[in-house]
């Protein structure tokens, strides 16, 4: 739900630019570069329950305080221009961007400690279980990709964004409560969720650090003389060594996190997934925003956000099949074919009639105005105030924009034919079978070939890669914000995508040889008991 409402509410704040959408994905990107690797040490060196209750209070608390601040900046707008010379509303777009960020990483730790941790333990060693938890998980987290976004944009068009923003704050608050709840009955439930393997050191990680303790120590024999001979001196050296340590531990942790994710064998697949991030071409801010500046209104893009959720159920219904039909490696390659066919429409969409492409405008040309300017910024009209079209639309009409308010109907812009807007979001919708599929695809694969121990870190830097790639499309975004540059975004994202399923496509052939295009066969139900957890085959 909020993830949704944030993209809007930033656009309806900023008024007709996809720049401050742009810069809280930059920021939420930034963020989790750069402590994937420690939010997944830290799932991995702390008890589940606690993990997985911590990390839901912070997600939801940050998320109604959000609410609280922008129901503030929406009621009282036009006062904080005013103020300070329109500083005072900065600070508060730099306060909510950043108590969104902190929710969002604390969504990351929710996300790898259930996602990717609990439901292995739940699941046991059952691959065909795990399979069907991990599809089942998602089509409930499509389901509600479907009903609140429709909640949210109804609520925003025929009320108001503040009533929006109450609206998912009260939400949350009840939200947060149930699902603690659900969490302890979990954890009740499952008694094997309360073992956990102990966090292996930094020293003895898998294919991580050269260096050896034995190289740097003395024998045991003379240790023990050392010890005897330097006892005065021996606490304030240890208090040294510890202290640096510390310093140096977050650092470590980041280094060894990267060193083992490129060491594992599903590197290439985790590659593969990341690159798909590096897309404007998925329902986040950056899509929606660029719709809401086509006229499509709220109501309007929650109804495709809701189509986009049933494909995204579809692609899990998809996975179970072909994963018993094809086995799980083919599965992600038929999935990655069908994504990449679907996205197709949308490099049409681009030369289709409609599409604002003109790169003969200035990316840069209102970006120094809008971050110093002191006028009230251009707000997006009403939908009453809109013309129903059934095939074509204006542009989003400014109420005290450019355009004044007593102009001539007859030199008003023509309508913007919506046939480019409908194949994009046709394709992008009909995506999402291949996309989810192919998700799931990977996400088992790193379940099933990451050990207990290095669950967190790894699925940590995990996220870490998918954001890095996600970073470079808010760059993108930064350096052309404008609705005109859009389709050479949208080109550029298809051409990553490829690039994505091209690195799969190694994997796969490097895991299945010769028998990659051999006819289908499904993998096994079960793990077998002689191999051991979290380094089972790939196939």
């Amino acid at each position: 739900m909020w993830h949704f409402a944030v993209s809007v509410f930033l656009v309806e704040l900023y008024g007709n630019s996809l720049l401050l959408t742009a810069v809280y994905g930059l920021v939420v990107a930034g963020s989790v570069l750069l402590l994937g690797a420690l939010i997944g040490d830290w799932v991995d060196k702390n008890s589940r329950l606690k993990v997985a209750q911590t990390s839901l209070v912070v997600q939801n608390v940050s998320v109604i305080l959000c609410g609280v601040i922008l129901m503030i900046v929406f009621l009282f707008k036009t006062q904080l221009l005013t103020l300070y010379h329109g500083w005072l509303l900065t600070m508060c777009y730099i306060l909510v961007i950043t108590i969104a960020n902190i929710a969002n990483l604390a969504s990351t730790a929710t996300a790898i400690t259930i996602q990717r941790d609990w439901i292995v333990v739940v699941a046991g060693e059952d691959r065909s279980k795990l399979a069907d938890m991990n599809a089942t998980i998602r089509r409930i987290d499509q389901l509600t990709n479907i009903l609140a976004p429709m909640a949210v944009g109804q609520i925003m068009t025929f009320g108001s964004p503040m009533i929006g923003c109450g609206f998912i704050s009260g939400w949350n608050l009840i939200s947060m409560c149930v699902e603690y709840l659900l969490l302890w009955k979990v954890y009740q439930k499952t008694p094997t969720l309360a073992l956990k393997s102990a966090k292996v050191e930094e020293s003895e990680l898998k294919q991580l650090n050269v260096k050896k303790e034995s190289d740097t120590k003395p024998a045991e024999g003379v240790q023990l003389i050392v010890e005897k001979d330097v006892t005065g001196s021996e606490p304030q050296q240890e208090k040294e060594v510890s202290c640096a340590a510390r310093i140096a531990e977050p650092f470590i942790t980041f280094r060894d996190g990267w060193v083992a994710y490129y060491n594992q064998p599903v590197f290439l697949a985790g590659m593969g997934l990341a690159f798909l991030y590096m897309t404007v071409l998925g329902f986040d801010c950056i899509t929606t925003g660029y719709a809401y500046t086509q006229g499509l209104s709220g109501s309007v893009l929650s109804l495709l956000m809701g189509a986009s959720a049933v494909t995204g159920i579809m692609g899990t219904v998809a996975f179970t099949w072909l994963r018993r039909k094809c086995g799980l490696v083919r599965t992600g390659l038929i999935s990655g074919v069908a994504q990449f066919a679907c996205l197709i429409l949308c490099a049409i969409s681009v030369f289709m009639p409609g599409s604002p492409l003109d790169l003969t405008v200035s990316p840069f040309a209102d970006i120094g105005a809008r971050l110093f300017e002191s006028e009230p910024l251009p707000t997006i009209a009403s939908p009453a105030d809109k013309s129903e079209m059934a095939f074509a639309t204006g542009m989003p009409n400014l109420l005290n924009g450019s355009a004044p308010a007593n102009s001539d109907p007859e030199m008003s812009p023509e309508p913007v034919p919506l046939i480019s807007v409908s194949l994009l979001f046709a394709g992008v919708i009909a995506a999402r079978v291949g996309l989810w599929s192919f998700d799931l695809t990977v996400t088992q694969l790193l379940q099933e070939n990451v050990m207990e121990s290095e669950r967190g870190i790894i699925n940590g830097v995990q996220n870490s890669m998918n954001y890095l790639l996600d970073l470079l499309h808010f760059i993108m975004v930064i350096l052309a914000p404008n609705p005109e540059a859009f389709g050479l975004l949208v080109l550029i994202s298809v051409s990553f995508v490829a690039m994505g399923h091209i690195m799969y496509f190694r994997f796969a052939q490097k895991s299945l040889g010769t028998q990659l295009f051999a006819c289908c066969t499904p993998d096994p139900k079960a793990i077998s008991d002689s191999s051991p957890p979290g380094n089972t085959s790939i196939v």
